[in-house]
């Protein structure tokens, strides 16, 4: 009877528990790789809804100056003449409400790198990339349910597409002019998502700028302030 085993024997033993340990290994990445994956876009959905709110927060404090201090210079972005990304970010920089290294970040998520780059004086603005948000042409008077801002790869009452950027169809944000902000999953994007009920999804998800009660229809119906790409 061998009570030990040689050093060929024991070698043999050691490459064949390697490979079984290579191969779980191995196939715990490929199940867990799905759900990894999943928590990144979530985490990123997280932290654009976080800049949403930045963003909403700086355009809310020059609207309410405006309101106080009854200056047209300081306003919603639907309540300029003008229709342009661009120009409305350039009023909140050039008015001092947000520097351009955080409008920046507050633009930017994986997938849509936007820079903006200023100069003064004059103040001056300049947006190039692709921005993670898009701002609605929102007013003074339209109600608190109306949609300030959502993220760029999300049409009003439309599905997401899967080649959206960013986040594709993994989910959007949207954030109201009452301030009140979230991120939705794919089946959130229509009024299907809730029961076909659309004034609940007017209230949960918003309502474009200038909308009527109880209307809704596919696309942005030009209420987006242009800008790039």
């Amino acid at each position: 009877m061998r009570f030990f085993r040689s050093r060929d024997d024991l070698a043999a033993l050691s490459r064949v528990e390697l490979l079984l340990l290579i191969v779980v290994v191995a196939v715990i990445l490929v199940l867990a790789w799905p759900m990894w994956q999943s928590a990144l876009v979530k985490r990123d959905l997280t932290r654009t809804m976080y800049h949403a709110r930045e963003l909403y927060l700086v355009a809310f404090r020059m609207a309410t100056d405006g309101a106080v201090k009854t200056d047209p210079a300081l306003a919603w972005p639907g309540d300029y003449p003008t229709n342009s990304l661009t120009e409305y970010c350039t009023k909140l920089v050039g008015n001092n409400y947000v520097n351009s290294a955080d409008l920046q970040r507050m633009l930017s998520a994986p997938g849509a790198a936007c820079t903006a780059t200023s100069a003064a004086p004059p103040a001056t603005l300049l947006l190039s990339g692709n921005c993670a948000l898009k701002v609605y042409k929102v007013k003074t008077s339209d109600p608190s349910n109306t949609i300030f801002a959502a993220s760029s790869n999300y049409v009003y009452d439309t599905a997401l597409n899967p080649g959206g950027v960013p986040f594709g169809d993994a989910g959007f944000v949207v954030i109201r002019k009452s301030g009140d902000v979230g991120v939705y999953k794919k089946s959130q994007a229509t009024p299907a998502g809730f029961d076909n009920n659309v004034e609940k999804f007017q209230t949960d998800i918003g309502a474009l700028p200038g909308a009527t009660k109880g209307v809704v229809s596919p696309g942005d119906q030009k209420t987006v302030l242009s800008g790039p790409p």
